[in-house]
């Protein structure tokens, strides 16, 4: 982070967001994460002794401190006599916020620091891809529970509290994190039967019903039924940093048009993970995911929402956050290199079939792609 301070030619970081003072110090005790280009400090806002007995940084350079005002005085004061420029995360500061600062930071321009941020957090370390390891052992333990408890008149919300509760049992710190203002659903996606053709705006992939209006995603209600196709996509995070999978299975026999079409949609994702390497473009992996679907002759079904809307994104990377860069899409035009930790999310939907679903968290290497997720990869008939 000092070396990207002077390479863009900022006077310092401003750094509050958890995520982010997490990954740089290893607590999410409210602070103020002050970087300069040779030096840094973290004031603690609250929460000091647990603080203190959490981050890998030198604890010379932690002091608790709430205001503005004196970290103002401490670290820019001097600054602010030439050209102040200040990093702060501009996409996470409310208004409110912005405006203590300008009033606080005489003299500084604030700059958006976050895309920094998120570039450096693209690459995983050892310890961070450990992390994800657990995170997908702990929802490889929901996989189980349905397996266990899926049965005709179970509602969705109840098998919603099944996996909800192995992945809790399983270490699950029962959250997750998005980095989108008001952003609301339930802890995860679960439909079955024709719900799964009814898609919510809140999430950009198959998401069920939810239980009212007022959090339009997730179970429902709804018992599920002999024949009813059921996709689970709850993710969790273990130690900070999270795991997303999707399976789909169905209360019965599957139909054939069903199961083929399962058939194709991993066919694609194992064309992908088979092929996806360091350098190339997002936009490039999303393309030959379209290539494979159309060869399969399924870019009629493949990423399709219904009512003529489709989706142009087929995975996201994941860490600290559910959802952060890169994005394999049609738009996203920059490179996955090794190390680089990807959901990849795709679909199926055919009126008169049903909807499938597949997602699995695909470690990018020099050599040979992992998939880091521990379920097995076929539909489950039960």
């Amino acid at each position: 982070m000092q070396k990207k301070l002077s390479e863009h030619n900022l006077s310092g970081a401003l750094i509050l967001y958890s995520r982010d003072v997490f990954y740089y110090t290893d607590t999410a005790q409210p602070s103020y994460l002050v970087v300069l280009p040779d030096d840094y400090r973290l004031f603690i806002r609250s929460g000091y002794d647990f603080a203190c007995n959490e981050v890998f940084i030198d604890k010379e350079k932690m002091e608790e401190e709430r205001r503005l005002d004196n970290i103002f005085k401490k670290i820019f004061r001097d600054l602010a006599h030439g050209a102040c420029r200040i990093g702060t995360e501009l996409d996470i500061v409310t208004a409110e916020q912005f405006g203590q600062f300008k009033k606080t930071f005489l003299n500084c321009e604030f700059v958006n620091i976050s895309p920094i941020i998120l570039e450096q957090r693209k690459t995983k370390d050892p310890s961070e891809i450990e992390k994800i390891r657990k995170a997908c052992d702990a929802i490889h333990r929901g996989h189980e529970a349905v397996l266990t408890v899926l049965r005709e008149g179970l509602t969705e919300l109840e098998l919603a509290g099944a996996v909800e509760n192995a992945h809790r049992l399983a270490g699950h710190e029962g959250i997750f994190f998005i980095r989108q203002p008001d952003f609301f659903m339930s802890r995860g996606p679960i439909s079955s039967g024709e719900n799964l053709f009814k898609i919510s705006g809140v999430v950009y992939t198959v998401t069920g019903v939810g239980l009212s209006p007022a959090v339009p995603a997730g179970p429902s209600r709804k018992k599920i039924v002999k024949g009813d196709l059921v996709m689970v996509d709850i993710p969790v995070m273990v130690e900070g940093y999270h795991a997303d999978q999707t399976r789909t299975y169905c209360l019965g026999k599957t139909s054939e048009s069903a199961m083929a079409m399962y058939g194709d949609l991993k066919a694609i994702a194992d064309h992908l993970i088979d092929h996806m390497k360091p350098g190339m473009k997002c936009s490039d992996i999303y393309r030959m995911a379209a290539e494979r679907a159309q060869e399969l002759g399924r870019e009629g079904q493949f990423q399709n929402f219904g009512r003529g809307k489709r989706s142009r994104l087929i995975g996201h990377g994941i860490g600290l956050e559910l959802n952060e860069p890169p994005i394999p899409s049609e738009y996203d035009h920059s490179t996955v290199e090794n190390n680089y930790v990807i959901a990849l999310d795709m679909h199926m939907l055919d009126e008169s079939v049903g909807v499938v679903k597949l997602e699995d968290i695909i470690l990018i290497s020099e050599g040979r792609n992992e998939i880091l997720t521990k379920s097995p990869r076929n539909l489950f008939e039960l």
